[in-house]
């Protein structure tokens, strides 16, 4: 067994950090191993199968960013611990130089504000390394260390959409990208009517099986139909889906009986995907098929039959209309998930398996969910966002982004029972659900590959999956985050 430990210090940092147990072990390409973290206080041990060398990771206070999750270099197993604060700085000083370098190349201009923040930075972790045995110095310097760093990617992601968007305007007449969102509201309500007119192109018409579907062979068209036609009525470009929730209680009920059956499952999941694609067919030109196939928890099936079933999905839904574009959505890109043991293949696997066979995939969508513990994404900032698009681009098909994080701490009773975590900067409001979205939005539409950019729900005062994540309000307020959007689409 393979048995990484780091000294976290001061020892009193210990009794309030949970991120220790999100912690995990990642390899060559970002494949992640399964990792069983323990902490006793002030040693940190993390315990893999595997004893070869790899980079631990794991969320961590940084001054002024919140508690974003931080890799260390590669390291080697040791008898010694390492010190984890100095081996996180010195991995985030070593992303930051290398995203910098491959930009210059790229002929970005450099601010000079990175450049004195990045100096910053590598002086204080020259101390870091050079003090000795002084741990409480060390750690200090190491602490200084990751905070320049967290700001020195900031100045660079931003610098790097400022410019890449100002070049994009200047050679190409069209939109970079979508801005679109599921619409599960009040049709009849003009002023979130209005709301959403006046921000998205894009209508993303939910259609459930479950809800669709409850009860075999009796459908429920109603609100999908009203939906459909009030976007065409304004133009909007229609996105249909997710059709097959490939999540815990994704699928109707019952279907439970056939979950075991390789031979019908796939044959009743084909039927109802021909069924909603010919019903919309010439309406809805862009479709979500499933989702949630890389995660799982739908039946209990096992990863094998899911990424048959998505297979099979895909090809009925190409079978039935060829001239339409065909997504998968996937969750946790990053791969926390693989951190339990539980999957053999990573997300990118799931996905270049999928290509492979050829079945017509036009792109994937990619659900980023920050501040949430369950079904999220361990909070990140903006240059490990950057780094997973440009991971994902590597596939050569379009990429869209659904992106989600919450606007307050409280309980939403309207929810699913998934708490928010990890504070992003400051504690979640309002103000910084917008400040997010207002930093995240201009560095994915400045991605070549990303093709549009969605919220993930629209409105909170209905039932809804992950909490305070809405555009609306639960009393049908907007909230400032739809200013965000609108900045953007005003600016293409």
């Amino acid at each position: 067994m393979g048995v990484m430990r780091f000294e976290v210090h001061p020892p009193e940092l210990g009794q309030p950090w949970q991120g220790w147990e999100c912690a995990y072990v990642s390899g060559l390409g970002g494949r992640i191993f399964a990792t069983r973290p323990d902490f006793d206080g002030s040693i940190l041990t993390c315990r893999r199968s595997q004893n070869d060398s790899g980079k631990v990771c794991v969320p961590w206070p940084v001054s002024g960013h919140g508690m974003p999750l931080v890799s260390t270099a590669s390291l080697r197993e040791r008898e010694q611990p390492y010190v984890l604060s100095l081996e996180l700085a010195r991995g985030k000083l070593c992303e930051v130089r290398d995203q910098a370098a491959i930009w210059e190349m790229g002929r970005m201009s450099i601010p000079e504000a990175f450049r004195t923040a990045q100096q910053k930075a590598f002086r204080a972790f020259a101390r870091a390394s050079s003090c000795g045995d002084e741990l409480a110095i060390k750690v200090g310097y190491a602490n200084e260390s990751l905070k320049h760093a967290f700001d020195a990617a900031e100045i660079l992601i931003g610098a790097y959409s400022v410019q890449r968007l100002a070049s994009v305007r200047r050679t190409q007449r069209h939109a970079p990208g979508l801005l679109g969102a599921p619409f599960e509201g009040d049709l009849s309500d003009p002023q979130i009517q209005s709301a959403f007119d006046t921000t998205f192109d894009t209508v993303c018409v939910p259609l459930k099986w479950t809800h669709i579907e409850p009860e075999e062979g009796q459908y429920n068209w109603q609100a999908a139909d009203d939906l459909v036609r009030w976007a065409a009525e304004k133009r909007k470009i229609l996105s249909g889906g997710p059709l097959v929730d490939l999540s815990p209680n994704g699928l109707p009920p019952w279907l439970a009986p056939w979950k075991n059956d390789v031979l019908n499952l796939p044959s009743f999941v084909c039927d109802y995907v021909d069924t909603v694609i010919g019903r919309y067919a010439g309406l809805i030109r862009m479709w979500e098929v499933s989702t949630a196939g890389n995660t799982g928890g739908a039946l209990d099936l096992s990863e094998e039959h899911r990424l048959a079933l998505v297979a099979r999905t895909l090809e009925a839904a190409v079978r039935k209309d060829a001239d339409s574009q065909f997504f998968i959505r996937i969750e946790q890109p990053w791969g926390e998930y693989q951190r339990s043991g539980r999957h053999r293949l990573s997300p990118f696997e799931f996905v270049d398996a999928i290509i492979r066979s050829s079945m017509g995939l036009t792109g994937v969508t990619l659900e980023i969910n920050a501040g949430y513990c369950r079904n999220g994404c361990i909070s990140r900032d903006l240059l490990s966002i950057s780094r997973l698009i440009d991971q994902w681009s590597m596939l050569g098909v379009q990429l869209h982004v659904a992106l989600a994080c919450p606007s307050a701490t409280t309980t939403d009773t309207k929810a699913t029972p998934i708490s928010v975590s990890s504070n992003w900067k400051d504690k979640w409001s309002i103000e910084t659900q917008a400040d997010w979205f207002e930093l995240v939005l201009p560095l994915l539409l400045a991605k070549p590959a990303v093709t549009g950019v969605f919220l993930q729900q629209f409105d909170d005062s209905i039932p809804h999956k992950f909490p305070h994540a809405g555009a609306i309000d639960d009393t049908g307020k907007q909230k400032p985050v739809l200013d965000a959007f609108r900045g953007q689409r005003g600016e293409i």
